[in-house]
């Protein structure tokens, strides 16, 4: 299987799926699955994200009906989307880079109706005027090698969020790309876990021997932990679960205890369980980039919120709660 794609991927794969069953009519629940490389129950998970698809007022004949039973899925455009629509020049654009977006989704059908679609849409604008391009950074090739072979890299990485350059030794395991960019999750040895890093801020590579015995041990111990996060290729041939959200190369993790109210800001943060409780308040671990968005968060939590680790942290929330009170002044009436 291929690996589980961040939220905009999982976008262009729904409208691909949507865009295909639109022509198609009705089709068998495998080969739809099997089409766009996905497992039976994860493809009916996709389409009910679908479910209120259409345009306002989103009455039942503004909407796409999705039906799906045990063996198949069918759909039936309603009658707002069944009709062409005219376009202004901008609209145009727009419609044409996304149509090229959808048709680079693995399964579609580059034959078929939007590919016809397109091309209509190219002559009215013109010529093929559109292009969907995605960099290429320098050393791609190289990071790409390294998740293949299992081999660690010694790199200079800019941290954007540090704004400093840094000499730092890495085990590539997972290439992807994402909104016009190319990441790779990888195990550092200056952070001892693994972190997520940019390729195009990667100034300098080279090969510094295979993995470590340490980070394929700890990066099997991460796979068990993390539950229906999908799987990604790694070196090697096997493969290993990856959570949804990996931390950046210098992001340091914190353990927040907190009101149980506020549980759905630090679900929101976090996409997973306590890991503690002091008194009856769960502990939560959250990675941070820095003490700005700790302290945004800690004052959103409220003052029943407190850093259990590490200590150092603990007086971030009192000071900026005084710093900001110090700006209202007391003189106000």
């Amino acid at each position: 299987m291929s690996p589980a794609p961040d939220t905009a991927a999982r976008l262009r794969r729904l409208l691909a799926i949507l865009t295909w069953l639109a022509q198609e009519g009705e089709a068998p629940i495998d080969e739809v699955a099997a089409r766009f490389d996905l497992t039976p129950s994860a493809l009916v998970a996709e389409l009910e994200m679908a479910a209120c698809y259409g345009v306002p007022p989103y009455s039942p004949d503004q909407l796409l009906e999705i039906i799906v039973t045990d063996e198949a899925v069918s759909t039936r455009v309603g009658t707002a989307l069944a009709r062409p629509r005219r376009l202004s020049p901008r609209e145009g654009l727009a419609l044409a880079a996304s149509a090229r977006a959808l048709l680079a989704v693995p399964g579609s059908d580059e034959g078929g109706a939007l590919s016809r679609a397109l091309a209509k849409l190219d002559r009215a604008l013109g010529g093929p005027s559109v292009e969907v391009e995605l960099d290429t950074p320098e050393l791609l090739d190289m990071v790409r090698d390294g998740v293949d072979r299992g081999e660690r890299l010694a790199i200079t990485y800019y941290s954007a969020s540090t704004d400093q350059t840094g000499e730092r030794t890495i085990t590539p395991r997972h290439l992807f790309a994402s909104e016009g960019h190319w990441y790779v999750d990888a195990w550092c040895e200056v952070a001892s876990g693994v972190r997520r890093f940019r390729v195009d801020r990667i100034a300098s590579a080279a090969p510094a021997g295979p993995a470590t015995p340490q980070a394929l041990a700890d990066e099997q111990a991460s796979g068990a932990r993390v539950a229906g996060s999908g799987t990604a290729s790694t070196a090697g041939g096997g493969n290993v679960a990856l959570a949804a959200f990996v931390p950046g190369p210098d992001s340091r993790r914190v353990r927040i205890a907190a009101d149980p109210a506020m549980t759905w800001l630090l679900e929101t943060i976090t996409s997973a369980a306590p890991v503690d409780e002091v008194g009856e308040r769960p502990v939560w671990e959250v990675y941070v980039g820095g003490d700005a968005w700790l302290e945004r968060l800690l004052l959103r939590l409220g003052p029943d919120a407190v850093v259990v680790d590490p200590v150092e942290d603990r007086a971030l929330a009192p000071e900026a709660a005084a710093r900001i009170l110090s700006r209202y002044g007391t003189g106000a009436g």
